[in-house]
């Protein structure tokens, strides 16, 4: 597996010249275009622009889901699209946490079992793996619920469960596509600073897919992708 991104590194995500297009028939969409930024480790960016403008596309490049095809995509000191497919998944496992719009919790694992797996995929030992998901989990308020079955929680503690899984093997980044999107307005104003605190307590980078200029206002930083690069957005 290739390295970890080195610890203390000032920039912890650099893109660059990422390029990637999808034909839709007889013609090419090129949702990319030589896009490119420096992201510092720590930092809270999030990233906005128009419904189709590419922003999961480049979450996914980000995450080694999806290659592109020119650039490069560096975390820390690991060149990720320079990884073949097998090497990239498990990259992405141990130093990649997600939240998504819609949970993606297994309905047919309780509460722990769905944080403590992604644990156990990185080679856990069992009991380190409980302990750390019952820390977690009672951070985001969930202490009591570890054996609820997940279609019993409220939309806010799934989410919350699901940030708690993208936490619990303690990334360097972690990458939200519109994490509130599947929230009533009263949920997300709870669940979002949920979310922002935990990444900043631990010092890890996040990075939000949103369209909710609230949610952009909470971040340092907002990048818009627009006609296929990425550009920074100066506050008022």
């Amino acid at each position: 597996m290739a390295p970890p991104p080195t610890p203390g590194e000032r920039r912890l995500l650099r893109i660059r010249g990422l390029t990637r297009s999808f034909r839709e028939g007889t013609r090419v969409h090129r949702v990319l275009e030589q896009a490119a930024a420096c992201i510092g480790t720590g930092e809270v960016v999030a990233i906005t622009g128009r419904s189709g403008s590419g922003k999961s596309t480049l979450l996914n490049l980000i995450s080694g889901i999806d290659a592109p095809e020119s650039g490069s995509v560096c975390i820390g000191a690991t060149e990720v699209t320079a990884l073949g497919e097998p090497q990239r998944t498990l990259f992405r496992r141990a130093h990649i946490g997600f939240v998504y719009q819609f949970f993606n919790l297994i309905p047919t694992l309780d509460v722990i079992e769905n944080v403590r797996l992604v644990m156990e995929l990185n080679g856990a030992r069992a009991g380190e793996a409980q302990e750390r998901s019952r820390a977690v989990l009672a951070e985001l308020g969930l202490a009591g619920r570890e054996r609820s079955a997940v279609d019993q929680l409220s939309g806010g503690e799934q989410q919350r469960v699901a940030i708690a899984r993208a936490l619990v093997h303690r990334p360097a980044l972690l990458l939200a596509d519109e994490p509130t999107g599947n929230l009533d307005e009263a949920t997300a104003a709870e669940v979002l600073p949920v979310l922002l605190a935990a990444a900043r307590t631990r010092g890890a980078t996040l990075l939000i897919v949103t369209h909710d200029a609230a949610v952009a206002a909470l971040a340092d930083r907002v990048l818009e992708l627009r006609d296929g690069q990425l550009h920074e957005h100066a506050r008022a």
